[in-house]
């Protein structure tokens, strides 16, 4: 079984930004968006992806995610239930870990959101400077919920 323990804080300065190793633009729509599981198609760069999550259990759940064809998950946006999100993912090594920072665009523009992905619930970790104020348990801040209720609306 797949399991993802992931945590998430808001980003408080813009240093990330002379700090990123990448950069990727990510389109993801969900074809099911409900608390108790997600189904997610993402294309990012020249991949795709389709994705089934599990709720969560504080800040793990089950992830199961596998590549499909880029013409297929084109198609699957098609029957989403909101356009798609769009965001600008940004990878950046502190200490020992890899983080993830989200770069949102369009309706949710002005959010910006960094990950960790962990090995266990309890693992310890550097914290950056530029992190603010941790969401990891607020679900507005879950992708799926952000598709539904963009954060220009907020």
């Amino acid at each position: 079984m797949a399991t993802e323990i992931e945590r998430k804080f808001l980003a408080c300065s813009d240093h990330w930004k002379t700090l990123a190793d990448s950069t990727s633009l990510f389109k993801q729509a969900y074809l099911n968006s409900t608390p108790e599981r997600t189904v997610r198609v993402r294309i990012t760069d020249k991949q795709a992806y389709i994705t089934i999550k599990s709720i969560n259990a504080g800040i793990r759940r089950q992830e199961f995610e596998y590549a499909i064809p880029v013409e297929d998950a084109e198609q699957l946006l098609l029957l989403c239930e909101t356009p798609p999100l769009e965001k600008i993912r940004h990878t950046i090594r502190h200490g020992h870990h890899l983080w993830e920072v989200d770069e949102f665009l369009g309706i949710n523009q002005g959010l910006v959101l960094a990950e960790i992905e962990l090995l266990s619930e309890d693992e310890q970790f550097s914290m950056p400077s530029w992190l603010g104020m941790e969401v990891s348990a607020d679900p507005r801040y879950f992708n799926s919920y952000l598709s539904n209720h963009p954060y220009t609306s907020w």
